[in-house]
C-alpha cells in the first residue's frame, strides 16, 4: 500500500488574503517575505507547470489527488479521508482465538488470581 500524494491547491485569491493576514497580524509577520510577492508573478506558470508535473507522474497506484485547500478545515477532512481509505480497505481484524487458547488463558488467570 503507498501513500496518497496530495496537492494542497490554494486559490490566487486566497493567498492574497493569507498574505494580507501576515501582514497585518503581528503573530503572523514571520511567515510572510517579501519574495512572496516577487513570485505571486509567476502564479500562471507555476500552476501549468504543476499540472504537467501532476499529469506526468499520477499513475493508478500512486495517484495525486488534488485538494481544495481554501477552506482549511475542510481541505483536513478531504486529507483524512484520503488517507483513511487505503487504510479501511485493509480490512484488519484481531486473531480470533481458539477453544485451546481461552482454555490456556483461563489457567494463566487463575495463576494470577492466586
Amino acid at each position: 500500500m503507498r501513500a496518497p500524494r496530495l496537492f494542497l491547491h490554494l486559490s490566487r485569491e486566497e493567498q492574497r488574503k493569507r498574505f494580507l493576514e501576515r501582514i497585518d497580524d503581528p503573530d503572523k509577520n514571520w511567515k510572510f517575505s517579501l519574495a512572496d510577492i516577487h513570485e505571486r508573478k509567476y502564479w500562471n506558470d507555476y500552476i501549468e507547470t504543476f499540472e504537467d508535473c501532476l499529469h506526468a507522474t499520477s499513475t493508478h497506484h500512486a495517484p495525486w489527488y488534488v485538494v481544495p485547500a481554501d477552506d482549511k478545515e475542510n481541505a483536513r477532512l478531504i486529507v483524512s479521508q484520503i488517507e483513511l481509505d487505503p487504510l479501511n480497505q485493509l480490512k484488519m481484524a484481531y486473531p480470533k482465538t481458539t477453544e485451546k487458547r481461552r482454555r490456556e488463558l483461563r489457567s494463566i488467570r487463575k495463576l494470577l488470581t492466586k
